[in-house]
């Protein structure tokens, strides 16, 4: 996760290695992607980080956007033709200063042509400044997992490769589809896994596939994307130069290098299974807080949106229901308690958000104790000595605020999660064993407690 975040932020910068304690104001800049980019992003980066980076407006590609002619912009789309035509308008419409268009797969050819040809025709050749094919073709979510990217999820299911009315056509767009994410992954890695796969189903299919496209890339020893200098220094790779139409064209990919095999000439293995060998899993539900999160609630790219409840009020006769607020809640890798718990057994979470919470009420009655002792009134040697022993505190108490109000949030945020996700096993199960009844009387225990002993706003 972390050596992806640092491919996007190096792209943000126009390609160059973001230094994390630099000094120098970033360069003010428009960042423009499409859904697909969109997605790959926001799991990896907060609004308040890529304004950091130096992003002022993030847009659509397709949206309506107004020119901006002393200002670069930074794209990062798939390579489709609606995309290109897209680009090539921009550029006739002189909508930005300069362009720094990044791929999230391989461009071709004949795409990078009409590219070129629609610069040259808007005269805006010099307002190109670099084209990359970043290779990101897939969606991070943790530090150990990513899911395929795409927008319609209708395409890469279990269900479209089973369908009995499946074309051959089709079949290869799934397999092509999966393939090309596989491949992106394994270059942004920097290493050729060994690829383990079941016969005579889908898997087998990706797997010779992702092994040709290995192949062919590997044949070519001056564009390989699996260069050994290039794991080994860790740095950008320019592979290619191309010169079409007075347009200077890089094509390329960056191999960050965090991981331990690489350095111990280790290689990963990819092991691609069929579905059906195990159809029993996905229908098992299990009472860890993650998966029922997961199950239960609308939870998409690490963010949970949740209808908020405003209870039972009377109304009159003939007039609309109140419509119920939606509130999202992000659950990535800097939640420290979602990291810590999120495996956890669901009646647990229940005395994790009990301690978290007897911490912040300790730590907020300490600084309503401490701000009382520095109004002392009275002159007296016990009173100034007593405030000066304390002036200490108190200033270690208030520096330690924000991150008291931030363990407030999160607190407040689990309650709302596991609260919604008590609610929807009320409507959507039943429980036929005594196992079922043990964690049901858990749960709602659990939840009880946070109704009466929490949602107190602090005073601080």
């Amino acid at each position: 996760l972390f050596s992806f975040s640092v491919a996007l932020k190096r792209m943000l910068n126009f390609n160059v290695p973001h230094v994390k304690n630099s000094t120098g104001e970033p360069v003010w800049k428009v960042l423009i992607y499409d859904r697909f980019g969109q997605d790959i992003i926001s799991p990896l980066l907060s609004v308040k980080e890529l304004r950091d980076m130096g992003i002022t407006l993030h847009l659509l590609l397709h949206s309506d956007r107004d020119p901006i002619p002393d200002v670069p912009a930074v794209y990062f789309v798939m390579p489709t033709e609606e995309n290109i035509d897209r680009m090539c308008q921009d550029l006739r419409n002189q909508l930005y200063e300069s362009y720094y268009l990044n791929f999230i797969s391989a461009i071709s050819r004949g795409k990078l042509e009409d590219i070129a040809n629609a610069a040259l025709a808007a005269s805006a050749v010099t307002q190109v400044a670099k084209v990359f094919d970043q290779y990101l073709n897939f969606i991070t979510l943790e530090d150990d997992m990513f899911v395929l990217c795409n927008q319609n999820k209708e395409l890469v299911s279990y269900r479209a490769i089973n369908r009995p009315d499946i074309t051959d056509t089709e079949m290869e767009t799934v397999m092509d589809t999966i393939v090309d994410s596989l491949f992106c992954f394994f270059v942004t890695l920097g290493a050729v896994p060994i690829i383990r796969c079941s016969r005579g189903t889908a898997a087998e299919m990706v797997a010779v596939k992702l092994d040709k496209k290995l192949r062919e890339n590997l044949r070519d020893a001056r564009n390989s994307l699996f260069t050994g200098d290039t794991l080994g220094a860790g740095q950008f790779r320019y592979y290619e130069r191309i010169e079409i139409c007075n347009l200077y064209v890089y094509t390329g990919v960056k191999s960050y290098i965090f991981f331990q095999y690489i350095y111990s000439f280790q290689r990963p293995l990819l092991v691609l299974v069929d579905r059906n060998i195990d159809l029993a899993t996905p229908l098992h539900h299990t009472w860890t807080y993650q998966a029922l999160v997961h199950d239960v609630l609308d939870f998409h790219l690490n963010r949970v949106n949740l209808e908020e409840s405003s209870g039972v009020e009377n109304s009159p006769a003939g007039a609309r229901p109140k419509r119920k607020n939606k509130k999202s809640y992000d659950l990535t890798p800097v939640d420290k308690f979602w990291q810590k718990h999120k495996g956890s057994p669901f009646p647990e979470v229940a005395e994790s958000v009990q301690q978290e919470l007897e911490s912040y009420r300790a730590q907020e009655d300490e600084v309503k104790r401490l701000k009382s002792i520095m109004g002392l009134e009275g002159e007296d040697e016990g009173a100034i000595s007593m405030l000066s022993d304390n002036t200490a505190k108190l200033t270690s108490a208030v520096s330690s605020l924000p991150e008291l109000l931030e363990k407030k949030r999160l607190i407040d945020l689990h309650t709302n999660v596991a609260t919604a996700v008590l609610e929807h096993i009320k409507v959507s199960l039943t429980f036929p064993s005594p196992q079922y009844n043990y964690y049901f009387c858990r749960v709602s225990d659990f939840v009880r407690f946070f109704h009466s002993h929490y949602l107190i706003e602090p005073s601080l």
